[in-house]
């Protein structure tokens, strides 16, 4: 698998995070942890992250893009919301949310996006982080697993969020290293 790293947005990733969008749009895909760019007009818009937490009353959290090193070319976008969460984010949204850019899923991308989020969360001071997807999700599923997720319960989903219904929250302990 080809390398990754995160790296906060800035305007020269414009292209790419705007091509990203078109991408998930056009497979009428979910923007989990795209920090609201499915509703963003402009890439600059997009970029005022706090002020639109701010403005919406949103927790604040940091946005990295999952960037391949060999040709630049951004794979994922997450989102990590820290603790203490607020209610919503504790029994819905969890503290990481991501989406893999459409043409470039199934190559491992997710795991290594997520193995790279809880080195940061790790390094922010995070014992353990919660990590939710629908049940209907069982790559986003095998993700979480993958990186030492464990199950804690399955809520109903009162905000319409996925497509069955239902949410599975998952932890994440954080080992000291």
């Amino acid at each position: 698998m080809d390398i990754l790293q995160l790296v906060s947005p800035s305007p020269a990733h414009e292209d790419q995070v705007m091509a990203f969008k078109a991408e998930l749009l056009a497979e009428n895909g979910s923007f989990d942890g795209c920090a609201g760019l499915s509703e963003a007009e402009t890439y600059r818009e997009w970029l005022d992250f706090r002020g639109r937490e701010a403005a919406k009353g949103w927790s604040p959290s940091q946005t990295w893009l999952a960037v391949r090193q060999r040709d630049g070319v951004v794979v994922a976008i997450v989102n990590y919301r820290p603790s203490p969460l607020a209610d919503f984010l504790l029994q819905y949204g969890g503290s990481i949310g991501y989406s893999v850019r459409p043409s470039e899923r199934r190559k491992g991308y997710a795991k290594e996006t997520l193995r790279l989020t809880l080195v940061k969360c790790r390094e922010a001071g995070e014992e353990r982080v919660l990590i939710t997807c629908d049940r209907d999700n069982p790559a986003s599923a095998r993700t979480i697993l993958a990186n030492g997720g464990v199950l804690e319960n399955e809520v109903a989903d009162e905000p319409g969020l996925g497509q069955s219904g239902v949410i599975q929250r998952y932890w994440i302990t954080l080992s000291k290293s």
